[in-house]
């Protein structure tokens, strides 16, 4: 069960570490579309790879972020019985979900874009615009990480579920009833002032 805890352990910070890096894509995207605006409006001059640059991070980001994403349960949860569920179901939920969709979902999407992504290899895909960025077989890459980090994290999730229901775990114990409300918010919804 150690061993088990410590390939979840190492999952998680592999996603930690890629989300909280890719975080700051984000802050450099933000740059670079100032300065795309600024030269465009101000200067009347169009810098393409600057612009596909972009496009590229923006890919990056949520391509390379979804791990993370999964790993702090911030994904669109659709339920209707998760939310209130007993810890045990949770944990069952999530082995289940993982195992049955998201890993095969994982594969399936890898084995799909094996051609697309391996044929833009053999020819070192580029942009259609003549002074763009000549990396676009890098970025459909990003599709097989992709594929990685969340079958990873969906491991890892299976993981955590297996230990909390064989008493070896306490991720479902720690989990935040819901951080979003506060106290004095919840005292409203249980007094019915939010609806004044």
């Amino acid at each position: 069960m150690s061993s088990l805890k410590a390939l979840s352990a190492m999952i998680d910070a592999l996603n930690e570490r890629i989300g909280r890096g890719v975080a700051w894509l984000t802050l450099l995207m933000v740059l670079m579309q100032f300065f795309v605006v600024i030269f465009r409006y101000v200067f009347s001059v169009s810098f393409i790879p600057l612009q596909e640059s972009i496009w590229y991070l923006h890919g990056m980001i949520f391509m390379l972020g979804a791990g993370y994403t999964l790993l702090h349960d911030e994904h669109v949860r659709v339920d209707v019985f998760y939310r209130d569920a007993k810890p045990k179901t949770k944990a069952l939920i999530d082995i289940l979900g993982s195992v049955i969709y998201l890993i095969p979902i994982c594969i399936l999407i890898f084995v799909y874009s094996y051609g697309y992504v391996s044929n833009s290899w053999a020819v070192f895909e580029g942009s259609t615009e003549t002074n763009g960025l000549h990396l676009k077989f890098l970025l459909k890459t990003v599709i097989w990480i992709f594929c990685a980090l969340m079958a990873l994290q969906g491991i890892s999730m299976a993981i955590k579920g297996f230990l909390y229901r064989h008493d070896q775990g306490s991720h479902y114990d720690e989990l935040p009833e819901d951080e979003f409300l506060t106290e004095e918010y919840k005292a409203e919804l249980a007094e019915g002032d939010h609806l004044s």
